[in-house]
């Protein structure tokens, strides 16, 4: 059984080393500033989220595409957090 910490580290790890530059920057700010925020079923979620293809996840996640609803109010956080942090 796998613990809360070593999940949280291999989220981390699947986060920022993806297929393409943009998503290892862009899930990878999420990974390090939002994933301990989030509750079990959240977590769950992001794990199946990281298996979904790199193009079609920065399609969703800069509104070039409509999300899966399953998603949407996660890739809305995700997109959130990374619009705030690229305006600093």
């Amino acid at each position: 059984m796998e613990t809360h910490e070593n999940r949280l580290k291999r989220l981390h790890m699947r986060s920022i080393r993806r297929g393409i530059k943009e998503m290892d920057i862009i899930l990878g700010r999420f990974a390090e500033t939002g994933l301990r925020d989030l509750p079990e079923a959240e977590l769950a979620l992001y794990d199946t989220l990281l298996s979904e293809n790199d193009h079609d996840l920065y399609q969703w996640v800069s509104g070039q595409q409509p999300s899966p609803p399953r998603y949407l109010a996660l890739l809305s956080r995700i997109a959130e957090l990374n619009r705030i942090a690229v305006s600093k």
